[in-house]
């Protein structure tokens, strides 16, 4: 019993260690490592001011992404705790987006980017791919692909 679980806890560790390395070398090259200062008029019409004065994680999802479906639990649970804006990127209308939040019970604050004008300003070519800012405003992690809720709220802790 023993010897499962130590193989376990080392499959384990393995695949973290290995999906970690998928994701920094997946994660796009931006020209600038600094918050964009932008204003954002989100879909329930509230505008939104990137600011340099606490922690932001900037998500870019789609509809039709499997794994963005996944994870939209963890950014959901994320966004109660902290500054979480979402973009939606090439989703379809926002009445889509409306009715895919709600049908997965989805409350987290979305950006329409329906022409996909912000996922190429951030380079973005793999869904979902998370930003994690510092409150000075600095880029500090990049994550490609699924993360979860722990990972999440991990990085958080480490910025703060």
């Amino acid at each position: 019993m023993k010897k499962v679980l130590k193989e376990l806890l080392l499959l384990g560790a393995f695949v973290f260690i290995l999906t970690n390395i998928i994701s920094y070398l997946r994660q796009p090259e931006l020209a600038n490592d600094r918050l964009p200062q932008s204003t954002l008029t989100l879909l329930d019409g509230t505008r939104y001011r990137f600011e340099p004065t606490r922690p932001v994680i900037i998500h870019f999802w789609a509809t039709w992404c499997r794994i963005c479906k996944m994870e939209a639990s963890n950014i959901d649970q994320l966004s109660k705790q902290y500054d979480v804006i979402t973009i939606a990127v090439n989703s379809g209308e926002d009445s889509a987006i409306r009715d895919y939040m709600k049908k997965y019970d989805l409350h987290f604050q979305v950006y329409n980017d329906s022409n996909g004008e912000w996922a190429k300003r951030f380079n973005v070519k793999v869904f979902p791919t998370t930003f994690i800012y510092d409150a000075k405003g600095r880029l500090r992690f990049t994550e490609v692909g699924y993360t979860s809720t722990v990972g999440l709220l991990g990085r958080m802790k480490l910025i703060e």
